[in-house]
């Protein structure tokens, strides 16, 4: 009876090879799905087109973020960039218009465990094709794959903020003299280095009351230097300002002085008779302002002006009384530029 009852507990060899049949089978499913998902969800051309689509998004965060995107100073150094450039770049509502149409190429294993993945991919207007490195990293759980770029495709934009030292890219307002120190801030133009997610295409600009610059488009590739020029200049408001304060100046200033040759005015006028009364001046033709940019500041060029005087003489020859009406041409120069707090500075030449 107990002998029995032993016998009946053990299993027999037909369902231990029944058991150890479904145990492999489990196995061999569990590693093709492992399998799978190292080819599909967690393989190399997957990174790359989670990274893509990052930046398509508007992801910006998690586009920098992707493993190998990232600099630290001696990727830097070894760039030849400086340990404190600007990431000011790296953040959404900054990229105009990312990849669209990502499709891979290729997927092509190397022997050290790299893959080169080729993607073709839409940017603006143009089909671009890039080839991205990626290295296999310690894998999630000791089994399923990750990754990293081999090279960084962070691109570099060297901005030149020409007249002003702030720029827009995309939403984004950027001053270039945040990095600088001493005489650079103060310099008229402006040129600094931004850290940027590539592939995409990136829109500068600039607009305020005083100062417009025409959008300019950039296109950043992966791992590739880009410059652009924001050429800021004035706006017919800024115009409009400096013509009203030429004509005050030679209104209230110059014409109101009841003399022949009115103290720091571009005009004046040498009689030979008498002058038995006040000289009466009045602006015919106020120079009209235009400005364009110099090295260090705006510049109206020598322009044409036209004053009249009036005033009561007497001839020194037979000594009869008359009055001189005269017209006196004269030129005028000046320099403007805006200072920090918004207001227009104007020193005449």
């Amino acid at each position: 009876m107990g002998s029995s009852g032993r016998r009946e507990g053990r299993l027999s060899p037909v369902a231990i090879v029944g058991w150890t049949g479904l145990a492999v089978m489990l196995v061999a499913g569990f590693l093709a799905a492992l399998g799978g998902l190292n080819q599909s969800l967690y393989g190399a051309s997957a990174f790359v087109e989670r990274y893509l689509d990052a930046i398509a998004s508007d992801d910006i965060v998690s586009a920098a973020a992707t493993p190998g995107v990232r600099l630290d100073e001696g990727d830097l150094a070894g760039a030849g960039l400086p340990a404190d450039i600007s990431t000011a770049m790296l953040r959404s509502n900054v990229v105009d218009s990312g990849p669209e149409d990502v499709r891979v190429v290729s997927d092509e294993a190397h022997d050290d465990g790299r893959h080169t993945v080729t993607v073709s991919y839409r940017l603006d207007t143009a089909i671009v094709r890039t080839a991205f490195v990626v290295s296999p990293i310690e894998p999630l759980y000791g089994v399923l794959h990750r990754w990293e770029f081999a090279t960084s495709p962070l691109a570099v934009i060297e901005v030149t903020a020409a007249q002003s030292p702030l720029f827009t890219v995309g939403s984004l307002t950027l001053d270039a003299r945040a990095t600088k120190t001493g005489d650079d801030l103060s310099a008229f133009r402006q040129t600094t280095q931004y850290l940027a997610i590539a592939p995409a295409v990136y829109e500068f600009g600039y607009q305020s009351t005083l100062l417009e610059a025409v959008p300019v488009q950039v296109v950043a590739e992966p791992g590739a230097r880009a410059a652009v020029t924001v050429d800021s200049l004035p706006t017919e408001a800024f115009v409009e300002r400096v013509q009203v304060k030429v004509d005050e100046y030679l209104v209230d200033q110059c014409a109101s002085q009841p003399v022949l040759q009115p103290a720091g005015c571009p005009f004046g006028v040498v009689i030979d008779d008498r002058v038995v009364g006040d000289p009466v001046w009045r602006i015919v033709e106020s120079p009209v302002v235009t400005l364009v940019p110099s090295e260090m500041r705006f510049e109206m060029p020598p322009t044409a002006g036209l004053a009249h005087i009036s005033v009561d003489v007497q001839s020194l020859f037979d000594g009869t009384f008359s009055t001189l009406e005269q017209d006196e041409s004269f030129t005028l120069a000046l320099e403007a530029t805006v200072r920090p707090d918004g207001s227009i500075s104007i020193q005449l030449r």
